[in-house]
């Protein structure tokens, strides 16, 4: 395990990436994904580490129309559908976290979103995700918004 003080939290976006992954293409319940994922691939998955990605794989399942629909204001000529899923994961993942962020500075949000698409995106990935990932929290910061609004 990495000794880095954001390796857990790192770990918990990886997994909530995956994770939205088997719940989009495998249309997995959520919850039900959550538990496969750490049961099969990281059943020693310290719980910070659970915690957090399933406050993330949740939060954005729940508001996925708000941030979908915000993504979709910033993604020029491009609708979401036709994006590669894991850039839109990402972005997905991104936008709630911007949306949330509490405790974490909007520029660990960005950096940590390039590294997922860096890492399991393709060539343009990096560009594109934070592009559109800055663009949004640019809206949410002008428009004091600190939530995507929830889908119905």
């Amino acid at each position: 395990m990495r000794s880095e003080p954001n390796a857990p939290r790192r770990q918990a976006r990886e997994a909530a990436l995956r994770i939205l992954y088997f719940w989009e293409v495998g249309q997995a319940d959520p919850r039900e994904a959550i538990g496969a994922y750490f049961q099969e691939h990281a059943p020693a998955a310290p719980a910070e580490v659970v915690e957090f990605a399933s406050t993330i794989v949740l939060g954005t399942v729940t508001e996925i129309g708000g941030i979908d629909a915000l993504i979709e204001r910033h993604t020029r000529h491009w609708r979401l559908e036709r994006l590669a899923v894991i850039d839109r994961l990402i972005l997905r993942i991104g936008t709630w976290e911007l949306a949330h962020r509490g405790d974490t500075p909007a520029p660990v949000i960005l950096n940590e979103a390039i590294e997922l698409a860096r890492r399991f995106g393709t060539d343009e990935s990096v560009r594109f995700v934070n592009g559109v990932l800055d663009a949004i929290l640019k809206t949410l910061d002008a428009g004091g918004s600190t939530r995507p609004a929830e889908s119905s």
